[in-house]
């Protein structure tokens, strides 16, 4: 077996685990997971591949590219919680596979491998890869892109020590760079600009200190205050930034994402006659950097510790990786290349997004492989013995891993003895990198530097099943999503009832009720209509919650109907179910009485 089949064989054993490992075993999480995937549904039900909606209203959130995806899996699998969440997995993979890559591409084979398995183990990573949301796509796409920017740029070095050099700075080839920007154009197909924007930016600040004609900040140190930042902006001196910018074929770039994406949102245009395009651009797009939306804000730390956590339990060699990134820029060693690629590509991703107001953990995901390809370097060099670490790295690398395997014991049972008593055991989970920190740490205590690295490796593997396929599961069942569903139709069919909500609609309520649910804020007005209904054609069911059935309470008359309640997950409420009893005699006289039998 050749090294790159053996590399290729533990890269996909490793993510079929990872990713695919009871995929569909769990509902559907709100809020994302049932509006994508139940938008593909009502996509796919109408058979329109050009209007987005959910609930029966236009959803101007996202492209279209994601719910084509999920259409095509439904049509295989099913409209299914497997089916909605199968192309994640798989651009999850495809992912994975492009970070091998360009590890091997731009350094040696053994880096592609760690930057490989460190990516599809990560945390944030998994969450992309297992949920019917848009960021496993644009994730795909955006690695993609760059990954054919390293395969424009660099050539193979057949000495098997480093398998590739810039040869160039962008693609020479005409072809290779609208191949580029045509994959771009599939992202922004997949989420917007940012498909285009963010990886062009990262080539951009690339080939901004790349092109310098004088590299000082790379080989000398600067000595003041004033030394420092002039070497912090002279790659966007405005002559050198303009020519930068000329040089990555800006016209190219255009052309081909608009041939891509462009018909598309034409289209969509057209056929809600410049709604969707107002709210996707205009509120989604311009909204959310300029305005902190549904409460996502955070300062200038918020996104570095979120690439903390995401990158957990890689993100223990952040500070080794970054110490040893620099000082091989400093040296201008055979790998200041890689290094600056993948900072650049880190780098550009935190910095444009603490600038929005609107802050959410998955929007710095695309930088996720670029931080792989910095922390595969890193550690096989370790293990290769190419350089010893001071013994406070390991120790603090590791030390944390076991800081966190104590706080998962200690915390998750008393979260779950609030929210799910019945799974205290799930801090159990904490043994796991409990365990492998402890051995680690002894490893590393001896020198043992290789079984150290894989003893984390084999902890990241088995956190992220478990995890997901695990802990996820036994949550799920808390949801009683499945009670909710009967609850609504009482063994009738769905074409039998009409469900309407009042002042409360949970996408997961829409998807698993396979139909839209009309949602009424006017409290008189909703019980008008759930009483009305009840004599003549299909009778109708309002969901709501125990808070908000306070203020119908005035305009029913509890003799009239029947209520139903079951917890609401996490929400300390519950949900209210009301129905119509059968046999309703003067239905004008009951609706908005001002003296009616108060509901209990």
């Amino acid at each position: 077996m050749s090294r790159t089949v053996r590399d290729l064989v533990i890269i996909l054993t490793i993510t079929s685990c990872c990713f695919f490992l009871n995929l569909g075993g769990t509902h559907l999480w709100d809020r994302d997971e049932p509006r994508n995937a139940g938008c593909a549904a009502e996509m796919l039900a109408a058979s329109d591949w050009i209007v987005p909606t959910f609930n029966a209203e236009l959803r101007e959130h996202k492209p279209a590219l994601t719910y084509w995806f999920m259409m095509l899996s439904y049509m295989v699998f099913g409209v299914t919680e497997f089916g909605a969440r199968f192309p994640s997995a798989m651009f999850g993979v495809g992912t994975t596979l492009l970070t091998y890559f360009m590890g091997r591409r731009l350094f040696r084979p053994s880096v592609g491998l760690w930057a490989a398995i460190a990516i599809s183990t990560t945390m944030m990573f998994g969450v992309a890869s297992r949920a019917s949301t848009p960021d496993a796509p644009l994730i795909f796409f955006s690695t993609l892109a760059l990954a054919i920017y390293v395969w424009g740029t660099t050539t193979p070095d057949r000495t098997g020590e480093q398998t590739g050099k810039f040869v160039s700075l962008f693609p020479q080839n005409w072809g290779v760079a609208a191949l580029l920007y045509s994959v771009m154009g599939l992202a922004v197909l997949a989420k917007g600009p940012i498909g285009l924007v963010l990886p062009t930016a990262v080539i951009g600040m690339f080939l901004l200190i790349k092109r310098l004609p004088v590299r000082e900040q790379a080989t000398n140190s600067p000595t003041t205050w004033w030394s420092r930042i002039i070497v912090m902006v002279r790659p966007f001196a405005p002559i050198h930034f303009l020519k930068t910018c000329w040089s990555m074929r800006p016209v190219t770039a255009i052309a081909a994402v608009l041939v891509i994406a462009l018909p598309w949102y034409i289209l969509v245009h057209l056929k809600t006659d410049g709604e969707w395009t107002y709210g996707f651009f205009v509120k989604h797009n311009v909204g959310r950097a300029m305005n902190a939306m549904d409460g996502h804000r955070g300062n200038f730390l918020f996104y570095p510790l979120a690439l903390i956590a995401g990158f957990f339990p890689w993100s223990i060699f952040w500070i080794p990786t970054l110490l040893d990134g620099i000082k091989q820029l400093k040296g201008n060693s055979k790998w200041s290349d890689g290094y600056l690629f993948a900072f650049c590509w880190v780098g550009v991703y935190l910095a444009l997004f603490s600038l929005a107001k609107t802050k959410l953990p998955s929007y710095i995901t695309p930088c996720y492989p670029g931080g792989a390809l910095a922390v595969g370097l890193f550690v096989d060099r370790w293990v290769s013995g190419e350089f010893e670490l001071a013994k406070i790295w390991p120790r603090l690398a590791f030390g944390s891993l076991i800081a966190v395997g104590l706080g998962v014991l200690v915390v998750i049972p008393i979260l779950a003895n609030i929210y799910v008593p019945d799974e205290v055991v799930l801090g159990l989970l904490g043994f796991i990198p409990l365990v492998g920190g402890i051995v680690a740490l002894l490893a590393a205590e001896k020198h043992q530097i290789r079984q150290a690295v894989y003893t984390t490796a084999i902890t990241a593997f088995l956190m992220s099943p478990a995890i997901f396929a695990f802990a996820a599961d036994e949550i799920d069942e808390h949801r009683q999503v499945d009670a909710l569903v009967e609850m609504m139709y009482q063994g009738k069919d769905v074409n039998e009832i009409d469900l309407v909500s009042f002042s409360s609609t949970e996408a997961s309520w829409v998807f698993y009720a396979r139909q839209p649910i009309e949602e009424y804020v006017d409290p008189q007005e909703a019980s008008k209509v759930l009483m009305t209904r009840a004599v003549s054609g299909p009778p109708r069911v309002l969901v709501t919650t125990r808070t908000r059935m306070s203020k119908l309470k005035p305009f029913l008359n509890s003799n009239d109907i029947s209520v139903q309640q079951l917890p609401y997950f996490m929400e300390g409420t519950d949900i209210v179910v009301v129905r119509p009893k059968a046999k309703i005699r003067q239905v004008s006289a009951t609706v908005g009485s001002t003296t009616p039998e108060p509901v209990q």
